[in-house]
Parts: structure tokens; C-alpha cells; sequence
């Protein structure tokens, strides 16, 4: 089960007993903010994208949208997303759970730029009924990347 992979992953920074886990679905940037209780946009939304050397996963806010030619520019290729059924084998979480946090090896994490405004955000554990509030520093470390893409819109 994803929950616990991650659970067993965040050990590692002393983070595992943050988790929250909750009786109702937070699968949605919507439905993960009533659970939490915080805005949308504080939800830290991970999208999984499909570039020819491998996954790809971008970190942004829950308000955020893609910029096909931004993500363009940064990238050098149009921003595909990973089709449903693939994101659990090539990612190692399903759809509704996906985070940075305990992924398949080789798969690049990217953090949006639209995260910067907010000390806090509450990206998803694994499952689509949990989530973690963490600061921006601790995402870096948990996500084990300082890699800052400006590739969305939307949200300014």
C-alpha cells in the first residue's frame, strides 16, 4: 500500500507520525481541502508527466494550472501527462494519492514556482485520504529536490 510506503519513507526524516489520514476521500484538490480545512490553493497538487528520459513530477499549487509553453521553454518538449493507468507503475502511487514522497527511483521531482507564496502546503501520503502539512524547506527535503520550475498559470 502506498500510505505505508511513505510512511516507512518519511521515517527517515522523523516526519511519519505527521501523516494525516482521513474517513473521507482526498483524492480532489477540492475534497483535500475540506478535509484538511485550508484553501484549495494550499493543497500541494502532484502531476505526472511523460518526458523522453523518464517520469516527471511537478509540485504546484492546488489553484494552478499547466502552461503548455512554459512547461515547453523549461523542458524542451509539450507537456504530456501520464495516462491513469500507467501513473501507479511508473510513479509508484495511484491517482488520487500521488506526492513526491517514496516514488519509483529515477523519477524526477520538479517544484512549481506557485508554491513560494504560502509557508505551508499539504501535499497528499500515497492514498486518496491522506495528506501532510509541511513548510516549503521541509517539502525540498522530504521531495529530496530544490529543483524551482516557473511552468504554471492561473494562480498570480
Amino acid at each position: 500500500m502506498s500510505l505505508e510506503r511513505v510512511k516507512e519513507y518519511l521515517k527517515e526524516f522523523g516526519a511519519e507520525d505527521r501523516v494525516l489520514e482521513f474517513p473521507v476521500s482526498s483524492a480532489t484538490v477540492e475534497l483535500a481541502a475540506q478535509a484538511v480545512g485550508c484553501e484549495g490553493k494550499q493543497i500541494a497538487k502532484t502531476l505526472s508527466f511523460e518526458l523522453p528520459q523518464g517520469s516527471l513530477l511537478i509540485v504546484a499549487a492546488g489553484d494552478a494550472k499547466v502552461d503548455n509553453h512554459k512547461f515547453k521553454e523549461t523542458f524542451g518538449v509539450k507537456a504530456k501527462m501520464l495516462p491513469p493507468d500507467q501513473v501507479e507503475e511508473k510513479i509508484g502511487h495511484r491517482v488520487g494519492g500521488v506526492c513526491p514522497f517514496g516514488i519509483n527511483p529515477g523519477v524526477r521531482v520538479c517544484l512549481d514556482e506557485s508554491l513560494k507564496r504560502f509557508e505551508t502546503v499539504y501535499p497528499a501520503c500515497g492514498s486518496a485520504n491522506s495528506a501532510i502539512r509541511v513548510t516549503l524547506p521541509e517539502l525540498e527535503t522530504f521531495a529530496r529536490t530544490r529543483d524551482w520550475v516557473d511552468v504554471c498559470k492561473n494562480w498570480e
